[in-house]
């Protein structure tokens, strides 16, 4: 099955590199679909399903430009929540302005364009590790602001998205998840019980895909899915609810 991508972004220059990364990153036959603007990136998406969302065949990653001809690309990030895509941004702002914001409306990932293609393809690439695509000096801010925060001996404000500084904080796989939720897993489907069961075990997506027989991209759908049923955001958490539920 081929994995649709989004591109937004003005500068065309910029398009052609930034499709390079992606076909070098996936081993997966890819369709990349290309944007300028808001308008025409809303128009692309909304042929993929009904109001845009969970249509028969979705776009499966998007790369998002913030500084556009017609808006903010936090704009489009605020309006898809709910759509089944891995959203990266892909920028050239390295401040706390830019960063944090964009996070906050849901934003999967944060890259600089400015990075090389070769930190860019690696950084893609963890995506089939489960792990968020960050920049090294967006994830070097984080550590910085979160570590930051526990020395001034207050809780850091945690993103809307909070799995993305989970996989980078140390310590971070030992977030504790209050013992008093007791969550039943009946609500998910066999399918998501099966891949959180070897989720739990420390599969990455791309083994249980294998193991599967399905794609990378339909585990992170299966994640993303779980995640939200059962009110948790990190692998850690999910780990920990399907232990009380003897899945392992």
């Amino acid at each position: 099955m081929t994995v649709k991508v989004l591109i937004l972004e003005d500068n065309p220059v910029a398009r052609d590199f930034l499709s390079r990364v992606l076909r070098e990153a996936f081993s997966d036959p890819i369709t990349i679909t290309e944007a300028g603007d808001l308008e025409t990136a809303r128009a692309q998406i909304s042929l993929t399903g009904p109001q845009g969302l969970h249509g028969a065949d979705p776009f499966k990653l998007m790369l998002v430009d913030l500084e556009l001809p017609d808006g903010n690309g936090l704009e489009l990030l605020a309006e898809l929540t709910q759509y089944p895509a891995t959203k990266v941004v892909t920028t050239l702002y390295s401040d706390d302005d830019h960063l944090f914001p964009a996070l906050q409306c849901g934003a999967d990932g944060y890259l600089l364009k400015e990075d090389r293609f070769e930190v860019l393809v690696e950084e893609l690439r963890k995506i089939v590790l489960g792990q968020p695509p960050l920049s090294p000096a967006i994830a070097r801010r984080l550590l910085t602001h979160f570590r930051q925060g526990l020395a001034a001996g207050s809780a850091p404000p945690s993103p809307v998205n909070s799995s993305l500084t989970s996989a980078y904080l140390p310590g971070s796989s030992s977030k504790p998840v209050p013992m008093e939720r007791t969550v039943e897993l009946p609500h998910l489907t066999p399918r998501e019980i099966e891949v959180l069961t070897y989720l739990s075990k420390g599969f990455t997506i791309k083994e249980i895909a294998n193991l599967m027989g399905i794609k990378w991209f339909t585990v992170n759908d299966h994640i993303k899915s779980i995640y939200r049923k059962l009110n948790v955001s990190s692998r850690a958490e999910a780990a920990v609810l399907a232990s009380k539920q003897g899945l392992v």
